[in-house]
């Protein structure tokens, strides 16, 4: 089902890139818009922590973090009253909030980063508006799948991938007390992927890319939004300057946590998995062929 920006993109941008641009240039154009089009909850999340860092003053009666949640809530009231995210889309960001806010609780209690300011919605520490930094994960997910009308495959055991998601999420609690086995779930999530392709359409013409090369193009959007949070003073790591690069052994952790990520975006959205290697469909390469498409 494609929401009302799909369509416009799809019906009204693709013709008017087609008539100006070559076919490249135009699958190229089209490529990145429906990428900031999935990601928009993402982009106006990480505007609204810009914006307030560079307005908000402290003696304002609301502090700041408890207006972001407010923010994050009518992000998503808007979104589903406009029909840009499907119910089960809304499920995927319910359980990103869940399993997010657990885990900051838990990091945040070990000292592994700060939140340096106020609010008054929290728990055990954690603004809530943390939450919903995970949900932007899951939207995006969720939303570049539908809009891209992707075709994972050949996906492993879904046993499998559940088993290594849990490892992997498992393993960001207890390596503060055991060993951490950080590198050997590197070395899983390649060999039980290896073989994965992401079939994806910008213009019509199928594409596909490796999972663990999405996987690591996305760890390494996420680290840039990282830096923004830290350089807006949002949250802050230990021994770390305002505007000192986040660490590369985050990129590395979101690398990991985009497999739990995309597991629990499974867990309610599997239509677009497959067993078997995909064939897509033979596409005309002709300029007309692309624009009736």
């Amino acid at each position: 089902m494609q929401d009302r920006g799909t369509r416009a993109i799809q019906t009204h941008l693709r013709p008017w890139l087609m008539d100006r641009f070559s076919q490249g240039m135009s699958e190229f154009l089209l490529f990145w818009v429906k990428q900031a089009w999935a990601a928009f909850f993402s982009i106006l999340f990480l505007l609204a922590i810009t914006i307030t860092t560079l307005i908000w003053d402290p003696d304002w009666a609301l502090y700041r973090y408890d207006f972001l949640v407010f923010v994050a809530l009518a992000i998503q009231v808007v979104f589903i009253w406009a029909k840009l995210e499907t119910w089960e889309e809304v499920k995927v960001i319910f359980l990103f909030h869940l399993t997010g806010t657990i885990m900051e609780i838990y990091k945040l209690s070990h000292g592994s980063w700060d939140y340096p300011e106020d609010g008054f919605l929290e728990i055990a520490g954690v603004p809530l508006f943390s939450g919903f930094m995970y949900a932007c994960v899951g939207s995006y997910i969720a939303r570049v799948i539908r809009i891209f009308g992707m075709v994972i495959a050949p996906y492993p055991p879904f046993w499998m991938t559940v088993t290594l998601a849990i490892a992997i999420y498992v393993n960001f609690f207890t390596h503060h007390y055991f060993l951490d086995i950080r590198l050997a779930l590197f070395v899983a999530t390649v060999l039980l992927f290896w073989r994965t392709r992401i079939w994806f359409f910008p213009l019509g013409t199928p594409r596909w890319m490796p999972l663990p090369l999405a996987a690591l193009l996305s760890a390494l959007f996420i680290w840039g939004a990282e830096n923004v949070g830290t350089f807006t003073r949002t949250w802050a790591y230990p021994g770390q300057g305002q505007f000192e690069l986040v660490g590369l052994s985050m990129l590395g952790s979101w690398y990991l946590l985009l497999y739990v990520s995309f597991t629990t975006v499974t867990l309610v959205m599997r239509d677009q998995l497959r067993p078997e290697p995909y064939q897509p469909p033979a596409m005309p390469q002709t300029r007309a062929s692309v624009m009736s498409n």
